[in-house]
């Protein structure tokens, strides 16, 4: 009976042993890794500029009158030349009249002239007249040509202003919305209709400190700033999707900030760029470098610096790396990654050195990096 006793006691020290090894190991933790790449990273400058329309005008009635029509519809793109406003046309109508009745009377009066100056000179040539009348008849015919131009000027004013009833677009782009609707007066004292912008191509100022300007200089190939890449980011961090030059340094600086104004131009073919729009400037000069870049959701901090974890024989380890600067919704490696590790990016909470995991990747989606 002992040794059946022996014998169950060693039997279940032997079944229970290696359930209480596999208790005691550590539990495998699913994570989603990323593939640490490397990309073409240029180096930059990043500043903050404002989106301005390179024609920008403000539409303001010429001649005082009642408003008939409002043409065009607010937001709308408008060509050069199109009908914005129309203005009542009766009294410049009429005053158009009036000034071509007033040349045709100023052209009667100068073919009388012309008859009495000619009498008075023959007369005088007959020594039939005087000096006197035919000095006098020089003068009426003078004074009938100055009438006449005087009249040709009054008539051209009155078309003119008979055309200022229709507000046309001085410039193409997009028009605001009007601040004066039909039935109202407009005129030259009552401000400003409407504004237009125009769209394409756009400028980008931005104030550029005087070290960094020649920083930026200093990286490219040579002193021309026309080589230097415009980039512009959306305020959520979104890359626009077209490339601008610089075409203007201030010749001056600002004595306040010891910065120079800078303008670029950039396309703006799909009109992604709003006037008066913030965006984020990103300067690159040089050559690309092929640097390492991974997502920001990756990096963890300690007192020691920043660091990832990354998948080695299965197992987490981690890797303390420099980081540089951020590259869309990545960051750039400047040391500690050499590329095609097996980075961790989700499933951190419970990671730690030596760890077991169960490595899945990223599935597919916008590129994090």
């Amino acid at each position: 009976m002992g040794r059946i006793s022996a014998a169950a006691v060693c039997l279940a020290f032997a079944i229970a042993a290696p359930a209480y090894a596999q208790q005691s190991a550590p539990d495998t933790i699913p994570v989603v890794t990323v593939i640490a790449s490397k990309k073409p990273i240029a180096k930059s400058l990043d500043f903050v500029g404002r989106v301005e329309a390179i024609n920008r005008v403000e539409i303001r009635a010429r001649v005082t009158g009642y408003l008939e029509e409002v043409v065009f519809k607010e937001g709308d793109f408008v060509k050069e030349g199109d009908p914005l406003y129309r203005i009542e046309k009766g009294l410049f109508d009429a005053a158009v009249k009036q000034a071509q009745g007033a040349l045709e009377r100023a052209k009667s009066a100068k073919v009388l002239t012309e008859v009495q100056l000619q009498r008075a000179e023959d007369l005088l040539a007959k020594s039939s007249g005087t000096v006197v009348a035919r000095d006098q008849a020089l003068a009426a015919d003078q004074q009938a040509k100055g009438a006449i131009l005087e009249a040709e000027a009054n008539l051209q004013s009155a078309q003119i202003n008979l055309g200022y009833t229709d507000i046309l677009a001085p410039i193409s782009g997009k028009i605001g919305r009007t601040s004066i609707t039909k039935g109202n007066v407009v005129g030259p004292d009552k401000g400003v209709l409407t504004t237009i912008v125009s769209q394409d191509p756009m400028y980008v100022v931005f104030p550029v400190s005087q070290r960094e300007f020649l920083q930026a200089q200093k990286t490219g190939q040579g002193p021309d700033v026309g080589s230097i890449k415009v980039r512009l980011r959306y305020s959520d961090g979104t890359l626009y999707d077209k490339l601008g030059t610089i075409n203007f340094v201030n010749v001056s600086v600002n004595q306040g900030t010891d910065t120079v104004t800078v303008r670029a131009t950039v396309p703006n073919p799909s009109e992604g760029l709003i006037d008066g729009q913030l965006m984020r400037v990103v300067l690159e000069a040089g050559q690309p470098t092929e640097k390492v870049v991974i997502p920001q959701s990756a990096l963890i901090a300690d007192q020691e610096g920043i660091y990832v974890f990354v998948v080695e024989s299965g197992k987490a380890a981690i890797r303390r790396i420099k980081p540089g600067d951020a590259e869309g919704t990545g960051i750039v490696v400047e040391s500690g990654l050499s590329g095609g590790e097996q980075v961790i990016v989700e499933g951190l909470q419970g990671v730690r050195p030596g760890v077991p995991v169960r490595a899945a990747p990223l599935p597919p989606g916008p590129n994090p990096s």
